[in-house]
């Protein structure tokens, strides 16, 4: 298929989702497509049998997942990056985000540092590890604004570790398929912010969970129990009136 066609094509997906792409975006999200297809005829990246249903799952939902980043987000770690969706998309529409990709397979990170250098995306890394390797550095201890991960399932353990890269305030984004309830397994200081379709025609969905500033709201816990104290020690050394009956 020509570049013009497949243009034109992730025009009319995004379009379906309610997206309305830029020329010079979808450009460059075609780009990355033909990366991916180049690549994956050597290594297995991703499934691209069918080209709407790759164009929707692999560029179009992180697009519409795009709208949930925080206004201020400047700092996005993707987990098991695998192939480059949803992170490499969700650069090309956010491109102020600084990005660290972490993928454990050798090969599929030589593909993610081809398609950095390729696409030309600043302030981009990979690591080449298990995200529990990286918990222990301090640099990327509360770092970022924003976390992404495609879960079938996610255990409360993962959520407890994977919460340490989110400061106060950040957003933990899961890319879901159409099974399980819209309300996923929510620990602290993580909290369900909320589900959000993604895709009609794949069913998929987006469940976004905040970082509770679990300082703050202990300090607020302890300065009204602070103010409580003090209001009922100044009634009990208040002098009670005596009433004109009393000797």
């Amino acid at each position: 298929m020509r570049p013009r066609d497949l243009h034109s094509r992730l025009s009319r997906r995004a379009a379906k989702s309610g997206i309305f792409a830029p020329a010079p975006l979808v450009e460059r999200l075609v780009a990355y497509y033909e990366l991916l297809a180049r690549w994956n005829r050597k290594i297995n990246l991703t499934s691209l049998e069918n080209v709407d249903e790759a164009f929707d799952r692999l560029l179009v939902e992180p697009l519409v997942a795009a709208k949930h980043l925080p206004a201020s987000a400047q700092r996005l770690i993707d987990i098991g990056s695998g192939g480059g969706s949803p992170a490499i998309p969700l650069k090309l529409a956010a491109p102020q985000l600084r990005l660290t990709m972490v993928e454990v397979k050798a090969r599929k990170s030589a593909f993610l540092r081809e398609a950095i250098r390729q696409l030309e995306l600043l302030n981009t890394d990979v690591e080449t590890t298990r995200y529990e390797e990286l918990l222990v550095r301090p640099e990327l201890h509360e770092a970022c604004d924003a976390l992404s991960l495609r879960a079938v399932r996610t255990e409360a353990r993962v959520l407890t570790s994977l919460q340490a890269f989110l400061r106060p305030g950040g957003v933990l984004m899961l890319f879901r398929g159409p099974s399980g309830p819209d309300t996923a397994t929510v620990v602290p200081p993580l909290e369900w912010t909320g589900t959000y379709p993604l895709v009609e025609t794949l069913q998929s969905r987006l469940t976004v969970m905040t970082k509770r500033d679990v300082g703050s709201a202990a300090m607020f816990h302890v300065e009204h129990r602070k103010r409580q104290q003090a209001s009922v020690a100044g009634r009990q050394s208040t002098p009670r009136a005596v009433s004109g009956g009393e000797k």
